[in-house]
């Protein structure tokens, strides 16, 4: 089962997160097999930390939730919350074989929150060397959609805000984001 987390930062964490650097990269490195996506999430500025974000292919919700909880950053605080859902992969593939690669282009999580009928549950008609990973945020059991999550490489914000279909979301979050791991 596909799961998309993304820890958001405390205002001030970063020189806990630096200080947990290598804790964090040697958890993460236990996942290395099953991580679909990672990497943080920028503010305004494109330099302040805003978070992290991780897609990872567990057996159940309860080892999602152990991924998410356990991680040394979580642990020590320098998280302010945590969203975990059940994510299903459309793309079928990993941020690793995104055809564009690492680098180049302006990149975004775009983070659409809903309820009700489920939106944008299909591959949007973008091109696709713009889609990095793209997937609703379903309930534990994934019967009921509850969102949609993608990575974009797009011209700028506008244009990784307009992969999803904006009137059918609550309210709908984009972060400049870049691909994560070790480098």
């Amino acid at each position: 089962m596909e799961f998309f987390c993304y820890h958001r930062d405390r205002p001030g964490s970063l020189p806990l997160r630096e200080e947990l650097g290598e804790a964090h990269w040697a958890y993460m490195d236990r996942y290395e097999a099953e991580l679909i996506a990672r990497g943080p999430t920028f503010g305004e500025d494109g330099e302040t930390v805003t978070g992290s974000v991780h897609i990872v292919d567990l057996p159940d919700a309860a080892a999602a939730r152990a991924f998410a909880f356990d991680e040394p950053n979580y642990q020590a605080g320098a998280y302010r919350d945590v969203l975990v859902r059940r994510w299903r992969n459309l793309l079928g593939r990993t941020m690793w074989e995104f055809p564009g690669g690492r680098r180049g282009g302006k990149r975004y999580l775009v983070l659409g929150l809903g309820s009700g009928d489920g939106a944008d549950l299909d591959v949007p008609g973008v091109r696709q060397d713009e889609l990095i990973a793209y997937g609703p945020l379903l309930s534990d059991d994934g019967a009921v959609w509850v969102g949609t999550a993608a990575l974009v490489r797009t011209a700028d914000a506008q244009a990784a805000r307009a992969v999803l279909t904006s009137e059918r979301y609550a309210a709908i979050e984009v972060h400049d984001w870049e691909f994560g791991g070790r480098r």
